[in-house]
């Protein structure tokens, strides 16, 4: 990774911004607004309603009246999000492409600052920042850029791996529209298709991150998906096992997923075993065993770990583990700092 030195726009690209939409008309006007508020770049606007039973389509028909850089697109039937997804992409004419859920913002020239990212690094195909999440009313954002991540492409999948999970969390990616060249969002990922796209993206391209100001608001409420349909560790310890399988199985290239492929297995493993350990601290045993048989069947190595060793001792003692207080303190200082660390730089 090497930092960069932020440089100002001095073209104007085209950036289409897909907005699909299901029950979620009261959010629309604003999320619509949000990606017009792009100073430097031409927008267009692709609203996608999925067959929404409340007023959504009919809000997306009346911003298209009112501005001519929004078109809509109103599905007969329900056809889900990934065909949602898909069928904005198709429509998108920009240089630069980005997916937009109605629920959440992006922030004001967040557009203009990861086009200059772009257009000043010709190689790196998906740009990212740093997205916030908030409940009622949207905060204000702090556009000051503090520096430029940028990436090989394979040395940001290796972190990916070592993390084990999506670092992006999806309104504040951009993508070079050729990136979609080689597909969408696949419908084999429901739970996490976007983070299978961002995987693509980096096999064949540089990945960059804008350092310093929020690019994008990730509104959080009771509809939530994450929170829904897909709703649960276990659920998304599965989800992202597959899409890192999917991944090394189908694109990258040989050398990559010989050397990745582990590295993320562990990854997943090890998270498994924190989480089995809090469920067995809490008395939720049946919880601790899920976590433990997904662990199996993902890393044969699984028995050696420390952490299911503790885990394991836990599930066998009749009382707390001595010293299981420092041990957790450890590990909450241990996972604050990455996460500190992740928000100021991404990875």
């Amino acid at each position: 990774m090497r930092f960069r030195r932020p440089r100002p726009l001095r073209s104007t690209p085209t950036v289409s911004v897909v907005v699909p939409c299901y029950r979620y008309g009261r959010y629309l006007p604003a999320a619509v607004a949000s990606a017009l508020d792009q100073p430097g770049v031409e927008v267009e606007v692709i609203v996608v309603d999925d067959a929404s039973p409340d007023d959504s389509a009919e809000v997306a028909r009346a911003l298209a009246a009112a501005d001519p850089r929004v078109r809509v697109l109103v599905h007969e039937q329900n056809r889900g999000h990934i065909q949602t997804y898909n069928d904005g992409l198709a429509l998108a004419e920009g240089e630069y492409v980005s997916l937009l859920s109605a629920d959440d913002l992006l922030t004001p020239g967040s557009l203009t600052r990861a086009a200059a990212l772009f257009e000043a690094h010709p190689g790196v195909g998906l740009v990212y920042g740093y997205a916030r999440s908030f409940t009622g009313e949207v905060p204000v954002a702090v556009p000051r850029v503090r520096s430029w991540s940028v990436y090989a492409g394979r040395e940001w999948l290796d972190l990916t791996a070592r993390r084990g999970r999506c670092l992006i969390s999806s309104p504040e990616a951009v993508v070079r529209r050729e990136v979609l060249a080689g597909g969408g969002y696949d419908a084999r990922l429901p739970h996490s298709a976007d983070f299978a796209l961002w995987l693509r993206a980096a096999a064949h391209w540089d990945v960059a991150r804008v350092n310093g100001p929020i690019q994008a608001w990730y509104r959080v409420h009771d509809a939530n998906m994450h929170l829904t349909t897909y709703a649960g560790w276990l659920t998304d310890l599965v989800e992202r096992r597959r899409t890192f399988d999917l991944f090394f199985a189908e694109v990258a290239d040989p050398s990559t997923a010989r050397a990745q492929q582990p590295i993320a297995q562990r990854a997943l493993c090890r998270e498994a075993a924190r989480r089995a350990l809090a469920a067995r601290r809490d008395d939720r045993p049946a919880e601790a065993d899920a976590y433990r048989a997904f662990a199996r069947s993902v890393c044969s190595t699984t028995e050696r770990d420390l952490s299911w060793r503790l885990e394991a001792l836990l599930a066998r003692s009749a009382g707390p583990l001595p010293g299981g207080a420092a041990l957790r303190a450890a590990g909450r200082a241990g996972r604050h700092l990455r996460w500190r660390y992740e928000r100021r730089y991404g990875t």
